[in-house]
């Protein structure tokens, strides 16, 4: 039965779910396209008419315009991708150890009051980050870590999403064998690094994405809890390229250059991480 609908070599088969599929792929992947082409195009192009979706004569004029002016703003750009790639890395790191080490508490310790821990996890899915800015902005400013780095790093560890992922995968792992690592003298750090870790990768993976592109693409931090421009993000000053040149127009091609930028990372991570995050997804609500 499997080999009927999964062959291992191309059967004839398969035609009709390529004559579906194909077209609907290459529909997807229109916007990526066209973002790609946006941001070689010269200045005559950005604004021909009727707009052009693919571009004519290809330029690396953005970028340099892009490099350019951010230089003579008094920042340069190398200093806003700093940022936004140190900030990135360490939420990275400490949401998976923040995710992981909550989830196998929650997951595999029967201690007082775990399960209205877990409930209040959930219901934290329902709030969005604009919902919680002020209560972060009080609270960040009472820590005194006010314009520091860490007013970009310390909001973006609480990530629900993650932590009820990682619980749902080693929800999945059957205690037996926690009790065989006990019973042969492993400490419970000894259990979440050599058995919990190894068998979660699909989770952590698809966490470490979720909390990278989180990480990455946001400006609520330099525009809510950052006033020092040279820790702001460039994500930021990407969002402010039309203020600061003071005119629409001319920050077009500076903007559609910056913006593949930030989109690039996001792709490349998720072309390369893709079947692990759709491993963690297929089976994430499977018990």
């Amino acid at each position: 039965m499997n080999t009927m609908f999964n062959p291992k070599k191309f059967h004839k088969s398969q035609i009709k779910f390529h004559l579906i599929l194909i077209p609907l792929a290459l529909f997807m992947s229109l916007p990526i396209i066209y973002i790609v082409n946006d941001a070689f195009k010269p200045f005559t192009e950005l604004f021909h008419y009727p707009p052009r979706f693919f571009v004519r004569k290809p330029t690396f004029e953005n970028f340099r315009l892009l490099y350019t002016f951010s230089a003579e703003s008094g920042i340069p750009m190398s200093r806003y991708l700093f940022n936004s790639v140190f900030v990135s890395i360490i939420v990275v790191v400490l949401t998976v150890f923040i995710s992981t080490i909550s989830a196998f508490a929650l997951s595999k310790f029967k201690f007082k009051g775990h399960k209205v821990l877990f409930k209040i996890n959930t219901y934290a899915l329902m709030f969005v980050p604009i919902a919680v800015s002020i209560p972060r902005y009080l609270i960040l400013t009472k820590l005194g870590i006010f314009n520091t780095y860490f007013a970009h790093i310390i909001p973006m560890l609480a990530m629900p999403v993650g932590l009820f992922l990682v619980k749902q995968f080693m929800d999945q792992v059957p205690d037996e064998l926690l009790e065989a690592a006990v019973m042969d003298g492993a400490s419970n750090w000894q259990i979440y690094a050599k058995i919990m870790f190894p068998l979660i990768k699909s989770a952590i993976v698809t966490v470490a994405f979720l909390a990278f592109q989180q990480s990455w693409m946001s400006t609520e931090a330099s525009n809510i809890f950052v006033d020092l421009e040279a820790l702001r993000t460039l994500p930021f000053y990407l969002s402010t390229l039309s203020q600061q040149t003071g005119n629409i127009v001319a920050s077009r091609g500076i903007s559609a250059a910056g913006w593949l930028l930030m989109f690039l990372p996001n792709l490349f991570i998720f072309v390369f991480l893709q079947s692990r995050v759709m491993e963690s997804m297929a089976n994430s609500g499977i018990k």
